[in-house]
């Protein structure tokens, strides 16, 4: 399993070209292999993406894309992903309209076509979670809506370990469920600040990483991806601590 960076954790540094290079650099410099495409401003192509990474040797494996682009533009969002060597096109999130009883069933009457033409195209779609997808409608968990519209080669789900943690799910058990559909995942922990829950660099918090680092490479996951939304001090300095954890298990 590759270790890499979701670059997300550092959108407020990747706006324009200077900062994403700078940015790109310190991320390789702190030994990361991969990194994933996400909160980067707008007016970078994706060509100057490509040409940023391969300067440091740093593979990208995986995206956020804007929605309204999965949907309505997904053959010019395939070009971009040829352009980069990206083969995985994610999706953040669910957009709110969805998250209803009402609603939960047109998810996949939206996003199949698209995650069909993505799959023709030799990539695949990918699911990113939060907690909400384990709110149960009508007995089921959103997430399962999603799992029983979709085959694995349609779509994959980015495992967030915090978020199925902040949900109090088990994340070594989900992965199992999720066996088939984990070429990625994100890795962050989960501390507790003043009684509060708080998102925290891999191994500096409460999860039990070693057993979910053991679960993954069971199900033949590809990449893991260091991400943190709010960092407690700087995100440079949270990244670093990930990797620096997890090298001592022997990831890198």
């Amino acid at each position: 399993m590759k270790l890499g960076a979701q670059l997300y954790t550092l959108r407020n540094y990747i706006q324009n070209e200077k900062d994403f290079y700078f940015s790109v650099k310190k991320v390789a410099e702190m030994g990361y292999k991969t990194v994933q495409i996400s909160g980067i401003g707008k007016d970078i192509k994706a060509e100057k993406i490509k040409e940023t990474c391969d300067s440091f040797s740093l593979e990208i494996v995986l995206t956020h894309s804007d929605v309204n682009r999965i949907l309505y533009d997904t053959e010019g969002l395939i070009r971009e992903h040829d352009i980069m060597g990206c083969k995985y096109i994610g999706l953040g999130s669910m957009p709110d309209k969805y998250r209803t009883p009402f609603w939960i069933t047109r998810f996949a009457e939206d996003f199949k076509e698209p995650a069909k033409k993505i799959a023709a195209a030799g990539k695949l779609f990918m699911y990113h979670n939060h907690h909400f997808e384990f709110e149960k409608i009508n007995g089921k968990h959103m997430l399962e809506y999603l799992l029983e519209a979709f085959t694995p080669e349609e779509m994959g789900i980015t495992l967030d370990t915090y978020w199925v943690q902040a949900a109090g799910g088990d994340v070594c058990q989900w992965i199992e469920v999720l066996k088939d559909r984990l070429p990625c995942v994100h890795l962050k922990d989960m501390a507790v600040v003043g009684a509060t829950p708080v998102m925290a660099p891999v191994m500096e918090g409460n999860l039990n990483f070693p057993a979910i680092l053991e679960k993954l490479k069971a199900v033949n996951c590809e990449y893991l991806l260091v991400e943190q939304d709010t960092c407690q001090g700087s995100p440079f300095d949270c990244l670093k601590k990930s990797y620096d954890n997890l090298s001592t298990l022997g990831y890198s």
